[in-house]
């Protein structure tokens, strides 16, 4: 797949990087508020730029799913993800498409916040990078063939 970026600025309290994939542009966006604040981010970007929620992918961690397994839904709740909360709260629909990927559950009595700021252990890191890579190619199948397809792909390959 054919791909170019441009130098990213800061806009809409977030980093914007405009770039291009198989004949498609799109913006890479990474909030710089709080993640809990997201939407303060994403909601006026859209505005601007005139993006349906429907042409929005979320990207966030799931520690409901195992570490490095990746799962894309078409809409729903934010399943107490809350920076995901926050943007749909914002749009004021629950149809954004998003990618949950896994992170795994916190061990038995670690606070769950103190999880999600956690760095990955070494031996987790090979296993990160390649969830890493499947998530950026997974984002490409959905620029170029869409949701049902990007659906079809990734989330069967990711079940056990």
């Amino acid at each position: 797949m054919s791909q170019s970026a441009e130098k990213p600025q800061q806009k809409f309290q977030g980093q914007i990087q405009q770039a291009a994939t198989d004949g498609h542009k799109v913006l890479l966006v990474k909030p710089l508020t709080f993640m809990n604040r997201s939407g303060e981010c994403v909601q006026p970007l859209l505005r601007f730029f005139q993006v349906p929620p429907e042409d929005l992918v979320v990207v966030c961690d799931d520690m409901n799913l195992p570490l490095g397994r990746l799962r894309w839904r078409a809409g729903g709740s934010s399943g107490g993800q809350k920076g995901l909360a926050d943007i749909l709260q914002r749009l004021g629909t629950e149809q954004v498409p998003r990618l949950r990927v896994g992170i795994g559950r916190p061990p038995d009595q670690m606070d769950p916040v103190n999880w999600v700021l956690a760095k990955f252990r070494p031996d987790q890191r090979q296993q990160v990078q390649q969830s890493l890579a499947s998530s950026a190619d997974s984002v490409q199948v959905w620029v170029s063939k869409g949701l049902t397809e990007v659906m079809n792909r990734y989330n069967r390959l990711t079940e056990t």
